[in-house]
């Protein structure tokens, strides 16, 4: 069986003991159904795992203690920055998770002009804890050891705004356009991709985007939904540039 992996906020160190907190818990012992002496591996978002070992667990609590520690995860070849306007739970869900596993390093979820999902400020916090937390578990499951940022959920007008900040270009997918990512002469090293809701960007948000500096990309011929865009872009812009070419 492969070596769990649990992510903490604790700060760690090779031979610190602590006790793991309640959803670890019930992962490893309620569901693996681990018992004292078996390796976890451990990682808070520093760029290293840590290698420990269950000392003793019952039903509700755990004890590791740190072993050993790997080399320092080296830093994203290409920083992939995804604006992605807020869709229907699971949709939203899934391009999440898989954009995590993909490699991209900062989330942010848009409210925009056809998004079908309104929420009050109190659903708009639980809804971003759960995305935090979909985005630890995609790090757990994929072995990444540095957290993507998960940003708060922001106007489409906000995001634009701050992503003028941000370095490298800015993409937005439109299957309207006659450009493709191919046709792009890019050597940077940071992107913000702007990907809509399931009724896409209005005209004016599209021109919104362009004004601040977007350029306009189509991914072949076919209208992909708002969860397979990112999956797809996000595949071909590491192919493309970044560390799928090792």
């Amino acid at each position: 069986m492969r070596t769990p992996r649990i992510y903490t906020q604790l700060p760690l160190r090779i031979g610190l003991q602590f006790g793991l907190d309640r959803e670890a818990v019930r992962h490893l012992v309620q569901v693996l159904r681990m018992q004292p002496g078996a390796a976890v591996i451990l990682f808070n978002g520093d760029g290293r795992d840590y290698a420990a070992q269950l000392l003793e667990c019952t039903r509700n609590t755990a004890q590791v203690i740190i072993s050993g520690c790997s080399d320092e995860e080296p830093p994203s070849v290409l920083k992939i920055n995804l604006g992605l306007g807020l869709s229907k739970g699971e949709r939203m869900d899934f391009a999440l998770q898989k954009s995590v596993e993909l490699g991209v390093t900062g989330f942010t979820p848009l409210l925009t002009e056809h998004s079908v999902v309104r929420l009050s400020a109190k659903r708009m916090d639980n809804r971003l804890q759960h995305w935090k937390r979909i985005s630890i578990a995609a790090c757990e499951q994929s072995g990444r050891r540095r957290l993507p940022d998960v940003g708060d959920i922001l106007s489409l007008s906000d995001w634009l705004l701050t992503s003028k900040a941000m370095d490298g270009i800015g993409i937005l997918l439109d299957h309207r356009s006659d450009t493709t990512l191919d046709q792009l002469a890019y050597t940077g090293a940071s992107i913000k991709l702007l990907i809509g809701p399931e009724g896409g960007l209005s005209q004016e948000e599209r021109n919104r985007a362009k004004t601040a500096g977007f350029e306009s990309i189509r991914l072949g011929p076919r209208v992909l939904r708002t969860e397979t865009a990112p999956l797809a872009a996000i595949s071909a812009i590491q192919m493309l540039w970044g560390d799928f070419r090792g």
